[in-house]
């Protein structure tokens, strides 16, 4: 059965790869037993041998992506809009739905003072105490906890920990949104358990739709989904007009960033668990940051096979020796040190209850390994005294070693150690449960592995790139500008910036801000202004539609025109939230907009003006209306014959060149409304 794998026809050579032995990084020259065929190969390339003859020629193995390779930075992470900074007052009486992440609210043993658990719990306390009409929604199984079957159950352990009344409904089995009136009367509405839905892993629009039913606000706060897509997490963010991330969502999000972050040197990565052909992308990732990699458990087993040792064949992945030659090449560009084990305990099933110790090159037929042995585990130490910044991600496994393996208590003491010398741990996955056993431990937590693998592989979160987004800077408006006090006039989508830059040279007495999604046009706009020298206007590449109340709010002076000029038609259903007029921004736009101050829409196709006034008049909190010209500057349909500022956009002059019409109204905000 354990067959040695120095028996395969064809091996790789590897030489001067720094594998950490003893107290320090020695460089080892390959050796890869082969018989009569073994023998050492300098290293120049990488050289492919069958029985002593080279017949393959290998210029390049490292094939990783480049801004792996650079070190740039992913660009997983967009910047999202937070329940920390979205406006408190915007909470009173909306319907806001929290998907919460049953596997910290509903454990059966729970720790009350957790990070975690205070993190999530906060999230829904802020809604309700805010005064939002909260609607709760999750999956759960009697593995989190075997009390809580049915929703009833749930819904009492919810009120006990929330201290107030969490009602249950079954407004999703039963296709009857209706039924969540009941909202008046509880504090809280729980819904259905999403897991006995098979819409929700479908992702289905129909579903997503009925779980969004009456809500104004999506709160994400399962950030161990966020690597899936679910009706519950993606889905029901195109329906709902303003998708932020809870308290525990962001704290998990912000945990996951520092993983990427090179600020602490000496670095290094424990690795655990197996699936390394799966990971390989997240391994190279991690080579390129870390200056050393620890490999512990059934992955340290590709890397002595690589090396030529003997291996039983049941560790083995087939197909990942190239992979991890790739990242023995990237540790050795980077003079990234790599260590694995040296001795293991093993077990015999002709010897039950008996562990014996071998060295990892030296194990014979019939043992298995089971648990990293004492040389390892003084290497493991030596190593990380030296550390500043450590990730500890994946188990300390290997096959059907759970009662065996006890390797993971000296490690869990050595890093209770280096986090009271103030070393920045990060565990990720089930090794997290060490917190048990020091409580008293400052470190970062991750519990669910899989995020964090989806991250280092460089693709992005579905469920946090469902979130409304966030200016990432804050500005300095007394750079920007010559006088920062002076009234602001913003254009959403300013495209080529004809109308900002026409309107700063006529009117010097106003500040011009034009938001431009597409950044090679906000740059060449930039450009422009610094040419021309105009010092009353400026853009910024964003959008518009989740960023403007988080930029417009910290400017210093008064907001007193904005104006949408020819967006993009969008003759999709009106619940597609890609959009760029939603509610979120109209809302944004009456707050910030000083009295009486104005809104200026025009479109070169009517249903587009039309629908633009319609919604600025239905989320206005009827703070809004339509300017009636006295002259005869009106037409019989209701729209402004001229342009009133006498400076056309782009689009603008290109619609009056082929004679077709432009459709325009100004609002006014005024507070006596009613």
């Amino acid at each position: 059965m354990s067959q040695l794998l120095n028996l395969v026809q064809a091996t790789f050579f590897l030489n001067k790869l720094r594998f950490y032995d003893g107290p320090k990084f020695l460089q080892q020259k390959s050796c890869l037993y082969l018989g009569k065929y073994a023998q050492l190969q300098k290293y120049q390339d990488l050289q492919l041998s069958l029985q002593g003859e080279v017949v393959v020629h290998v210029e390049c193995l490292f094939k990783c992506k480049a801004y792996l390779c650079s070190g740039g930075e992913l660009d997983a992470f967009p910047h999202i809009q937070t329940l920390r900074k979205f406006p408190k007052e915007e909470l009173d009486a909306k319907a806001v739905l929290v998907r919460f992440d049953s596997a910290i609210l509903l454990r059966e043993e729970q720790e009350q003072q957790s990070q975690l658990v205070s993190n999530a719990l906060f999230t829904i306390k802020y809604l309700y105490e805010s005064g939002a009409k909260v609607v709760l929604a999750s999956d759960w199984c009697t593995k989190i906890n075997p009390k809580l079957i049915h929703a009833e159950s749930v819904a009492d352990f919810l009120s006990s920990i929330l201290k107030c009344r969490v009602v249950p409904v079954c407004s999703i089995s039963c296709r009857t949104p209706s039924k969540r009136e009941g909202l008046e009367k509880a504090d809280i509405l729980l819904l259905e358990n999403l897991s006995e839905f098979k819409e929700e892993v479908a992702n289905c629009s129909k579903f997503a739709q009925l779980l969004s039913w009456g809500i104004d606000i999506f709160v994400n706060d399962s950030f161990s989904l966020s690597h899936k897509i679910l009706a519950s997490t993606v889905g029901v963010a195109r329906f709902c007009h303003s998708c932020v991330a809870g308290f525990h969502f962001e704290e998990s999000l912000c945990q996951l960033k520092k993983v990427a972050e090179t600020s602490g040197n000496p670095y290094v990565a424990v690795i655990g668990g197996g699936n390394l052909y799966q990971k390989a992308a997240a391994l190279h990732f991690l080579a390129s940051r870390c200056d050393g990699l620890v490999f512990i458990g059934k992955m340290s087993f590709q890397i002595m096979h690589a090396l030529g040792l003997s291996v039983p064949l049941d560790f083995v992945e087939y197909g990942a020796l190239n992979e991890v030659l790739d990242i023995a090449q990237i540790a050795y560009n980077r003079n990234t040190q790599i260590l694995y084990p040296k001795d293991f305990w093993c077990k015999n099933d002709c010897f039950p209850g008996k562990l014996e110790l071998f060295p990892s090159d030296g194990i014979l037929d019939g043992w298995v390994p089971v648990d990293l042995g004492p040389v390892s585990l003084d290497e493991i130490n030596s190593l990380l005294t030296k550390c500043k910044k450590v990730l500890w991600i994946g188990p300390l496994k290997f096959s059907d070693s759970n009662q065996h393996t006890n390797g993971s208590s000296p490690l869990t003491q050595m890093l209770d150690i280096l986090c009271r010398r103030k070393c920045d741990l990060t565990v990720v996955g089930s090794m997290a449960e060490m917190k048990k056993s020091s409580s008293d431990s400052d470190f970062n937590m991750l519990v669910n592995a899989s995020v964090v693998w989806e991250f280092l592989k460089g693709r992005k979160l579905p469920g946090v790139m469902a979130l409304d987004r966030a200016y990432p800077f804050e500005i300095n408006w007394n750079a920007t500008y010559c006088d920062p006090t002076q009234p602001l006039v913003v254009d959403i989508g300013s495209g080529n910036g004809l109308f900002i830059m026409g309107m700063a040279r006529k009117r010097t007495d106003l500040n011009f801000l034009g938001l431009e999604i597409n950044e090679k046009l906000t740059r060449r706009c930039v450009a422009s202004v610094q040419r021309s020298g105009i010092k009353n206007g400026y853009f910024i590449a964003t959008n518009a539609t989740s960023t403007f109340r988080s930029i417009v709010s910290s400017y210093p002076g008064d907001l007193v025109l904005v104006s949408i000029q020819c967006p993009n038609p969008d003759f999709n259903k009106p619940e597609h939230r890609w959009r760029m007029l939603q509610r979120t921004l109209v809302e944004a736009v009456v707050d910030l907009l000083t009295s009486d101050g104005k809104v200026f829409l025009q479109s070169d196709i009517e249903a587009v003006a039309v629908r633009m006034r319609e919604q600025f008049l239905k989320y206005g909190k009827g703070k809004l209306s339509v300017m009636h010209d006295e002259g005869d500057t009106k037409s019989r349909e209701g729209w402004l014959e001229e342009n009133p500022f006498g400076v056309r956009s782009d689009w603008e002059q290109h619609v009056i060149y082929r004679g077709a019409p432009m459709y325009r109204l100004m609002l006014s905000k005024s507070t006596n409304i009613e």
